[in-house]
C-alpha cells in the first residue's frame, strides 16, 4: 500500500504532463475500445505550495442558458467568446509579470480591449470597482474545475485545449474541494471550501467574465474558522433544496448552510457531550448561518454523497464507517465498517440502491440500501482506492424488457494508477451459506426487504466488518494503468470517462463509437449532464437475489 495520509501528496511526485511510454492510450472492453481523447492540466510554472500539496478533485460544470439578470452582480452579457479565444486569452494571464492588455474578441466580431494583472490574489471576495469584466462571454458550455496547490483551474471540457482558461488564486490557504449546482436558480452555484475551513459560494459565470485572478462576488463562510477550523474534506449542494449546502470537516463535524442568509450569521452551537455519537444541534437564531450542526464522528469525514433524490446523505471516514443518514429526518439509518482502515470515497446509483465506498483495505465496498449491509467486495486494486463512481449512462445489454435493471456498471480509481471497470449483476453473485444459527440449519441469504431488516437490525445500527468469507467477491472487467501518478477521481459522461491524477492532470476517454460519432469537439460532450436526469426512469428495481 501507499501509506500517504489522505489529502496530501509526497514532494516527489513527478509533474510530466507528457504520455507515458508505458501507458496505452486506450483500453477494450466488450463493447469496445476507449480511447484516450485529449488531456486537461495546468501550466505547472505558475503553481505555488506555501501550505503544502493537495489531493485534485475535479467537479464537471455545465452551465446552461445565461437567465435574466436577478442581481446587481452579474454583468449583462451581449454574445459569447469561442473556447479557443478565451483559451489564448487565459495563456496570456498565467504567464510572465505585470499587467497585459487583452482584447476578447466575442463571437460577433466585436471585441473589447481590457488590462489584467498576474499578481496572487488574496482571500476574499474583490470588489466590484477593482474587477474586471469581460462583457462579452456569457460563459454558456461544460467545464471542468479542478484543485491543484493554492489555485482553482477551469478548463473548457470541449476544447482539445490542454491549458485552463481562468485560474483563481488563494493566498492564505488551498482550495481542496468543490460542487456545482447546475439547478441553481440564482447567481451562485459553486461552492469551494479550503484547507483551513473557509468556505465560499460564487457565481461560475460571473469568474468566468472576470478576467481577474480573485475571486468575485464570493460570500465568505466560515471566516478564519470562526465556526470550525479545521480542514474542509468535502462539500455538497442539497439537491432540490435551492440553495442549502453541507460543508464536513476533519474534525468530524459537518454543517448545514443557506447561500440565501448572510455568510457572516453568527452561529454558536452547544458542547458535543458524547463525541462518538452522531448528534444533531440546530443554530439558536433564525439569521444565524451555518443553520445545523451534524456530529458524525470521531476523526475525519472523508467524504459526503447524497442519494440523487436528496433523501439519504452517505458519509465515509477516518474511523472506516460508511454512514447513510435519512437527511430530512436527521437520522442515522444504517452503516457498517470497512475490512481494514478509513473509507476515502462513496458514490450513490442512479436508483438509490446500492452505494460504493472505497478505502484503505484496498477493496470497493457494494452497500445495499435493500439488505442494509455489503454485498459485494470488488478485488482488483493493489493500493488505496481513491475514487468510485456509478457509470450511470451506461444501458445494459441485458434489459429484460420490464424497465428493470439486471446489472450496473461502475468504475474505481486509487493510488495504484489503475482504473477498473465492474459490472455488478446481482443474480450471479456467488452468496456464500450463512452460518447455522441457534437450532436451525445453514441457509443461503435471500436478501431481505428493509421491514424484515427493521425487525432484525434496528434502525441506526452500524454493523462490524464482516468476514471476508461471508461476502461475494467481485473481478473487475477491465484493470488499465492510465497514470504515472497516483489517481484521485473519476467521473462518467455521456461521452467518455474523465480520470484524474492527484498532480492535477485530466485524461478523456472516450466510449467505443463516440470519437467518430461527435465529429464536433465544441459540442461533443455539451449535452452529458442535461440528459442525466432523464435516466433515473431507465432504472427500475433491481433483482433481488434468489436462494
Amino acid at each position: 500500500m501507499i501509506n500517504t495520509t489522505n489529502g496530501m501528496i509526497s514532494p516527489s511526485s513527478s509533474l510530466a504532463t507528457t504520455q507515458s511510454p508505458g501507458l496505452k492510450t486506450y483500453f477494450k472492453t466488450p463493447q469496445g475500445r476507449y480511447k484516450l481523447h485529449y488531456e486537461k492540466t495546468h501550466p505547472s510554472g505558475l503553481l505555488h505550495y506555501p501550505h503544502g500539496k493537495t489531493v485534485t478533485q475535479v467537479t464537471i460544470a455545465n452551465l446552461k442558458d445565461k437567465p435574466a439578470p436577478t442581481t446587481p452582480t452579474a454583468p449583462a452579457s451581449s454574445f459569447s467568446a469561442t473556447s479557443g479565444v478565451r483559451s489564448a486569452a487565459a495563456r496570456l494571464l498565467g504567464t510572465g509579470n505585470g499587467n497585459r492588455a487583452l482584447s476578447f474578441v466575442g463571437g460577433n466580431g466585436g471585441s473589447k480591449s481590457v488590462s489584467g494583472t498576474s499578481r496572487i490574489g488574496s482571500l476574499g471576495a474583490s470588489s466590484s470597482n477593482n474587477s474586471i469584466i469581460n462583457t462579452n462571454f456569457d460563459g454558456k458550455g461544460a467545464y471542468l474545475i479542478f484543485n491543484v496547490g493554492d489555485v482553482i483551474f477551469i478548463s473548457d471540457l470541449n476544447s482539445h485545449d490542454k491549458d485552463p482558461i481562468k485560474s483563481i488564486h488563494f493566498s492564505n490557504s488551498n482550495p481542496v474541494c468543490h460542487a456545482f449546482d447546475e439547478d441553481s436558480k440564482d447567481g451562485h452555484d459553486l461552492i469551494i471550501g479550503l484547507s483551513s475551513g473557509d468556505v465560499y459560494s460564487v457565481s461560475l459565470r460571473q469568474q468566468l467574465q472576470d478576467v481577474g485572478k480573485k475571486l468575485v462576488g464570493a460570500q465568505h463562510y466560515n471566516k478564519d474558522g470562526s465556526v470550525n477550523n479545521s480542514r474542509c474534506t468535502s462539500v455538497a449542494w442539497v439537491p432540490g433544496s435551492d440553495g442549502s449546502f453541507l460543508v464536513a470537516h476533519a474534525d468530524g463535524n459537518l454543517y448545514v448552510y443557506e447561500k440565501n442568509k448572510d455568510a457572516a450569521g453568527d452561529s454558536s452551537f452547544p458542547v458535543i457531550k458524547d463525541p462518538t455519537q452522531f448528534s444533531v444541534s440546530h443554530a439558536r437564531h433564525n439569521k444565524s448561518n451555518p443553520i445545523a450542526r451534524w456530529h458524525v464522528c470521531l476523526g475525519s469525514i472523508n467524504s459526503i454523497a447524497f442519494s440523487t433524490d436528496g433523501t439519504y446523505l452517505a458519509t465515509v471516514g477516518r474511523d472506516g464507517y460508511l454512514r447513510v443518514f435519512d437527511y430530512s429526518k436527521e437520522q442515522l439509518i444504517c452503516g457498517g465498517k470497512s475490512y481494514y482502515g478509513a473509507l476515502l470515497c462513496c458514490a450513490w446509483s442512479m436508483d438509490g440502491k446500492y452505494i460504493l465506498a472505497g478505502g484503505e483495505d484496498d477493496l470497493v465496498q457494494v452497500w445495499s440500501m435493500e439488505d442494509r449491509k455489503v454485498v459485494a467486495w470488488g478485488e482488483g486494486h493493489n493500493s488505496w482506492v481513491s475514487g468510485v463512481a456509478f457509470d450511470s449512462y451506461w444501458s445494459s445489454p441485458n434489459s429484460d424488457g420490464t424497465g428493470e435493471s439486471v446489472m450496473y456498471r461502475f468504475g474505481s480509481v486509487g493510488q495504484d494508477t489503475q482504473f477498473l471497470l465492474w459490472d455488478l449483476e446481482m443474480d450471479e453473485l456467488v452468496v456464500p451459506l450463512r452460518r447455522c444459527p441457534p437450532g436451525g440449519s445453514p441457509t443461503f441469504n435471500a436478501g431481505s426487504h428493509s421491514s424484515h431488516w427493521d425487525n432484525v437490525v434496528p434502525v441506526g445500527t452500524l454493523q462490524p466488518a464482516p468476514s471476508m468469507r461471508d461476502v461475494p467477491k467481485l473481478s473487475p472487467l477491465v484493470a488499465h494503468r492510465v497514470h504515472t501518478e497516483p489517481l484521485s477521481g473519476l467521473v462518467f459522461t455521456q461521452e467518455s470517462v474523465l480520470t484524474v491524477c492527484r498532480e492535477g492532470h485530466i485524461k478523456i476517454w472516450m466510449r467505443p463509437g463516440a470519437a467518430e460519432q461527435s465529429g464536433n469537439s465544441e459540442t461533443c460532450l455539451s449535452n452529458s449532464l442535461k440528459d442525466k436526469a432523464l435516466l433515473t426512469s431507465k432504472i427500475g428495481n433491481a433483482k433481488t437475489m434468489n436462494s
